[in-house]
């Protein structure tokens, strides 16, 4: 993560979480800072022993960017993508677009045994500012988009023809739609104008008072 998303050459923003297995949880709660203000919750954690239970909130002072955002997810979205997903969209920085997330959100502790082996166990689960669970629920996007297996296999070939050297990946296949990442480009066109003509309207109505 190493975009400047605080550039005024930005309007809008896509987040493509989709497949994504998720990595450390202070990486989840650094890329939420960057779009949350200081202070604010972004996920808890809770279990059986209180001792188990965490508060981790955004970090940093830098300036947060105002512009809509929206974060594309499916089944193959987990762990820290999920903490990310879920902060935003309660917080209501950012709208969710695609599938249910895969809803991997628990802590794992692992006790050594006498006999050199080792017990892991599931000590305590994520939850979300708004307290819902992540774990084996899942995030639920605003906009549900479904996107079948077939369809799915083929956008995935897709993106990584288009990762190849032109050479390699010349090969000339029908290119299918990306029927997630349009929908999430409609709905930040749809909130722009309606930032826009809510603007606009504000102005009008500031003249007529003159």
């Amino acid at each position: 993560w190493s975009s400047d998303v605080c550039s005024s050459d930005l309007d809008a923003l896509i987040i493509d979480l989709r497949n994504n297995p998720g990595g450390l949880l202070d990486s989840a709660i650094k890329v939420s800072s960057e779009f949350l203000p200081r202070g604010e919750l972004v996920v808890s954690t809770e279990g059986r022993d209180p001792k188990q239970d965490h508060k981790y909130y955004a970090v940093g002072s830098k300036r947060r960017p105002a512009y809509p955002i929206a974060i594309v997810v499916n089944g193959g979205s987990a762990s820290a993508s999920e903490i990310v997903s879920g902060a935003l969209q309660d917080m209501k920085r950012a709208v969710l677009v695609g599938e249910t997330t895969f809803g991997k959100g628990s802590v794992q502790s692992i006790l050594k045994l006498p006999d050199g082996s080792a017990l892991r166990l599931t000590t305590a689960k994520y939850y979300t500012p708004s307290h819902k669970v992540i774990h084996e629920h899942g995030v639920v996007p605003d906009i549900v988009v479904p996107v079948s297996e077939e369809n799915e296999r083929k956008l995935m070939e897709q993106r990584a023809r288009a990762n190849l050297p032109p050479e390699e990946g010349a090969e000339k296949v029908q290119p299918v739609a990306d029927e997630q990442l349009d929908r999430a480009i409609d709905v930040l066109k749809g909130v722009k104008l309606f930032a826009k003509q809510t603007k606009l309207g504000g102005r009008s109505n500031v003249a007529a008072s003159k």
